[in-house]
């Protein structure tokens, strides 16, 4: 097995931990904004996000997706359902099970989110091009994929 840290020299890889600093600050910073004026944090914005990409997802299965604790969820998720950005049901076959969907509020207020997110995504591909955000793709499964060993 090649030793990849052997690779890489350690200036050029803080350089590329730098950027992705700077590129995560400068993804988040209008989220961060619209969400500090709310009084939320980004763990409800990433709520928001999973709970609209799975609508009628139990709240184990919002779990799976975004891969964190039932503690860190609970109080940021009650404050969703509180606040009415996100709805909660019984689900039809089995009453234990809660079912979560975003409300009319919470689908408004997650365009606003993550469109600005997603624009900006699709204004640096289309300037760096297909292979560099192929390239980019790559890194961040790879990245993700260690993560889930480790």
């Amino acid at each position: 097995m090649v030793d990849q840290k052997r690779r890489y020299d350690e200036a050029s890889l803080n350089k590329a931990l730098e950027a992705l600093y700077h590129g995560f600050r400068a993804i988040t910073a209008h989220p961060d904004e619209e969400l500090a004026a709310l009084g939320y944090s980004r763990v409800h914005h990433r709520i928001l996000y999973f709970i609209g990409r799975n609508p009628d997802c139990s709240v184990n299965e919002l779990l799976t997706v975004m891969r964190v604790s039932k503690q860190y969820l609970n109080r940021p998720l009650r404050r969703l359902i509180g606040d009415g950005y996100v709805l909660s049901r019984q689900d039809r076959y089995d009453r234990r099970v809660k079912r979560l969907r975003l409300s009319t509020a919470g689908k408004y207020l997650e365009d606003s989110l993550t469109g600005n997110q997603r624009d900006r995504l699709a204004a640096v591909f289309a300037q760096a091009g297909r292979q560099a955000e192929k390239g980019w793709r790559k890194v961040m499964a790879l990245l993700d994929e260690q993560g889930q060993t480790d």
